[in-house]
């Protein structure tokens, strides 16, 4: 399956080859065929405070692209979240074409190990970079963003690089609107997990006093499920280290029909009988003690407060209103973790709706919500991918277990090189990225009015102050003062 990929793969790059440019090929067949292209009119929100179909495509996705507001509005809000609750049942060919040009996301953990780290590096990156510009399955996207801080992994340590690939496929993508449980579960056995957090080496020594490695139990319970303060204690952590030992992976298994996926190890595992959260594990359960203790943490009422905190966090404002996580854990515990359901509760609460413009962008939201506003062809390359890094948000870099940070301070000394991207996007000068102002201005039915403008790009009429920063700037600079601007900084 692997070879036969691979000859698929370099076929149709020789056969891309043959053309002038296989790149504006792909944007001509996007925009011509697949749905990408700017509308002829767009419709403008009118109203002094962010609009409501704008809030939403805000939150539950990276920033609408030209025409999302007015499909939005036709369809309903409510049919809009269904319909991206469902991933599989929207056509995402447009996004297939410009992302799955990269042959390592499609390797297993152990087969990896073929490549050269900066083309995994440049892969994966480039690979998330267009997913979540492009695909028009949004809050997927979104919420591959989100679990990927959730259960983050760090490329740089040991052979993560190689095993990351594998795990962004099928534990957060294939996951992410999935169940909980089993997120977390196969996120436990992940080559990438194992690796980063020393789950590999977890193993019972016969007849000597050491004791199994904790680090990856401790950061199961402290910042995968239960929190902090979550009720655990020292004895539970041990505990659920012991219930894990013999889980491990191995790439030189040379003659194994599944080198590239964790196996256990059942001389590795300490099979006598133990006790999680008040919760007996009998002896004799061998690899399933991890079923065991993967359904006792996220049973807890402590993980569905602390998940559902954590989502709130991203998705109403930093201080969450107490009524909104109750409703949203309420949901997590009816439904044992059905994200799904528990993101359907979330956003259609009072204080969601409440909630506009209260979020710093991040980083990479900042980038990729002002490259769908501009409808921006790229192709992700370095040129793209350095302010991002100078912002302080490399994709799949960040050094500790807790992922990328909600929080707004940590953000604040980048503010710089944001307003330089966005100046650089508008005015064309950003690496490969290619922006036609001329066309979103044709179908804003205005040129250079910074009214119209700021409607566009941030939901809402401007204030007198606002506009009058933006006296006299010419077309592109005027839209690039926008994007660096703190109404588009924040959704």
């Amino acid at each position: 399956m692997k070879t036969s990929r691979r000859a698929l793969l370099r076929s149709a790059a020789l056969g891309a080859g043959a053309l002038a440019s296989c790149e504006r090929v792909v944007t001509q067949i996007n925009r011509g065929l697949l749905g990408e292209a700017v509308p002829a009119k767009l419709a403008l929100t009118t109203g002094a405070e962010i609009d409501a179909d704008f809030h939403l495509l805000s939150r539950a996705a990276f920033g609408p692209w030209p025409g999302d507001v007015q499909r939005v509005k036709k369809m309903g809000r409510e049919a809009w979240l269904e319909e991206q609750l469902h991933p599989d049942r929207i056509d995402d060919s447009a996004c297939d074409l410009r992302a799955e040009r990269f042959e390592s996301i499609y390797f297993s953990a152990g087969d990896a190990y073929e490549f050269r780290k900066p083309v995994l590096r440049d892969e994966i990156t480039r690979h998330s970079l267009l997913r979540a510009v492009y695909s028009r399955r949004q809050l997927h996207e979104v919420m591959v963003e989100f679990w990927t801080d959730h259960l983050n992994i760090d490329l740089e340590k040991g052979d993560c690089i190689y095993l990351k690939p594998s795990d962004d496929r099928d534990v957060i993508r294939k996951h992410a609107l999935g169940n909980f449980h089993e997120l977390i579960r196969a996120s436990a056995t992940s080559p990438a997990m194992l690796v980063y957090l020393d789950g590999k080496s977890n193993k019972v020594r016969k007849n000597t006093a050491d004791k199994p490695n904790e680090n990856y139990a401790r950061e199961l319970m402290e910042l995968h499920t239960m929190g902090v303060h979550g009720g655990y204690t020292q004895s539970d952590v041990s505990e659920a280290a012991r219930c894990l030992s013999g889980w491990t992976f191995d790439r030189n298994r040379f003659f194994a029909l599944n080198q590239g996926e964790s196996f256990f190890n059942a001389s590795w595992h300490d099979d006598g009988i133990k006790q999680v959260l008040g919760t007996i594990i009998p002896p004799g359960g061998g690899e399933k003690d991890l079923d065991r203790l993967v359904k006792i943490v996220c049973d807890h009422p402590s993980t569905a407060k602390f998940v559902s905190t954590k989502l709130c966090k991203r998705f109403i404002r930093m201080e969450p209103p107490a009524s909104a996580v109750e409703t949203v854990a309420a949901e997590f515990t009816r439904t044992h973790g059905d994200i799904r359901c528990v993101l359907r509760a979330l956003f259609n609460t009072p204080e969601f709706a409440a909630s506009q413009g209260q979020l710093l962008k991040r980083p990479f939201k900042f980038m990729v919500s002002a490259m769908r506003a501009l409808a921006t062809d790229t192709t992700a390359e370095k040129t793209v991918l350095e302010p991002l890094q100078r912002m302080g948000h490399g994709l799949f870099q960040y050094p500790t277990p807790d992922g990328y940070p909600d929080e707004e301070l940590p953000w604040m000394g980048t503010l710089m090189w944001r307003w330089n991207f966005g100046l650089a996007l508008a005015s064309g000068k950003q690496g490969d990225t290619r922006v036609e102002l001329w066309r979103l201005a044709k179908s804003l039915g205005a040129t250079n009015d910074a009214s119209t403008w700021f409607s566009y790009l941030t939901g809402r009429t401007p204030k007198p102050e606002e506009l009058a920063a933006f006296k006299d700037a010419e077309e592109a600079q005027l839209v690039g003062l926008i994007l660096a601007s703190p109404a588009f900084q924040r959704c």
